[in-house]
C-alpha cells in the first residue's frame, strides 16, 4: 500500500510539472481558458488534466514573405514588389495570451495573414513614392531605405495589438517593371540623359566661349604691349640712327653723301632690276667718279 501510495503521489506529482523550455512560452489554460504564462526556462506548476493543461507558444524569430504584388507608385505607374517581415511572438504574458487568441497558437496562420497585412501595406507605402525613388541610375535618388522604414511603421503596430507579434525587421526582397512599366522607365531614363548631355555640351560651349574671350583678350594686351615696346624701340633705334647719322656727316660728308648714295642703290636696284639712269647724276655719280680723294677730304675738314 505504501509503494502504491508513493507511485500514485510520483504519477499526480508527475502530473502537475511542465517542462518550459528556452525559446518557448507554456501558457497555462484551466478549462480551456488561458490562466498564466510561464515564461522563465524550467519547471513550472499546474493543477493536473482536466483541470489545467500546458501549451507551448514558439517565441523563436520566424520570417514571411509577402509574395510578389502589383503595386501602384505615386506617379501612376505600376511595379512589382517583395517584402520580407523578420517576426516574433512579443515576450510577455499579455501579447502571449494575444497570439493564443487570434491564431491558436498556429504559426503558419499568423504568416498567412501577417502576408496579407503586408500587401496591403506595400500598396499603401507604394502610393508614397515615385518610380524614381525606387528605380535610378542616380543612386543617391533611390531611397529604398525610406520605403523600407515606412513599410515597417504601417505594420509594426498593428500585428503587435493584433497579433501580439514584434516586428525585427522589413526588406525589400525583390523589385521588378512590368513590361509597360519598363518602357516608360527607358523612355524617361534615355530623356534625363539626353537632358544631362544637352546641358554639359550648353556648360561647355559656354566655357569654350569663356576661355576663348580671355585668349583673346590676353592675346590683344599681349599685342598691345609688344605694339608699344617695338614702337619704343623703333623710336630709341631713329634717335640712335640719327646721332650715328650726324657723327657721321660731322667726320666726313663726303664720305657720308657716298655712303648714303650706296644704300639708295642697294634699296633701289635688286638682282632682277634693269634700269637705264644717267651715270652723271646722283646717286650714279659715284660709279663714275668714283669715291673722292682723301686731299679732297682733308682740305674740306677746317
Amino acid at each position: 500500500m505504501g509503494w502504491a501510495a508513493l507511485l500514485v503521489a510520483f504519477a499526480i506529482a508527475a502530473a502537475c510539472l511542465v517542462q518550459v523550455r528556452s525559446g518557448e512560452a507554456t501558457v497555462i489554460t484551466r478549462f480551456g481558458n488561458p490562466a498564466r504564462v510561464l515564461l522563465d526556462p524550467g519547471l513550472g506548476w499546474r493543477w493536473p488534466a482536466p483541470f489545467e493543461s500546458a501549451i507551448a507558444v514558439d517565441l523563436r524569430l520566424r520570417t514571411t514573405s509577402s509574395g510578389l504584388q502589383d503595386v501602384g507608385t505615386r506617379d501612376g505607374l505600376r511595379i512589382i514588389i517583395q517584402a520580407y517581415v523578420a517576426w516574433q511572438v512579443q515576450g510577455d504574458p499579455d501579447n502571449v495570451q494575444r497570439f493564443m487568441r487570434a491564431v491558436q497558437n498556429q504559426p503558419d496562420e499568423a504568416a498567412r495573414q501577417i502576408r496579407t497585412f503586408v500587401g496591403s501595406a506595400l500598396e499603401t507605402t507604394a502610393s508614397s513614392f515615385d518610380l524614381a525613388n525606387l528605380v535610378n541610375t542616380d543612386a543617391s535618388q533611390v531611397h529604398i531605405a525610406e520605403f523600407e522604414a515606412q513599410l515597417r511603421r504601417q505594420i509594426d503596430q498593428q500585428l503587435l495589438t493584433t497579433y501580439g507579434v514584434r516586428v525585427l525587421q522589413v526588406g525589400i526582397e525583390r523589385l521588378t517593371l512590368p513590361s509597360v512599366t519598363l518602357t516608360a522607365t527607358v523612355d524617361r531614363m534615355r530623356a534625363e540623359r539626353e537632358t544631362i548631355a544637352t546641358e554639359r555640351t550648353a556648360i561647355g560651349k559656354r566655357e569654350a566661349a569663356q576661355i576663348r574671350s580671355a585668349a583673346e583678350r590676353d592675346a590683344r594686351i599681349v599685342q598691345a604691349d609688344a605694339s608699344v615696346k617695338a614702337a619704343d624701340i623703333e623710336a630709341q633705334s631713329r634717335v640712335e640712327a640719327a646721332q650715328i647719322y650726324g657723327r657721321a656727316y660731322a667726320g666726313s660728308p663726303q664720305l657720308y653723301n657716298l655712303l648714303r648714295s650706296l644704300d639708295t642703290l642697294g634699296t633701289v636696284v635688286t638682282p632682277g632690276t634693269k634700269l637705264i639712269l644717267r651715270t652723271d647724276a646722283a646717286p650714279f655719280r659715284v660709279l663714275v667718279d668714283g669715291p673722292p680723294s682723301l686731299d679732297s677730304q682733308s682740305g674740306s675738314q677746317p
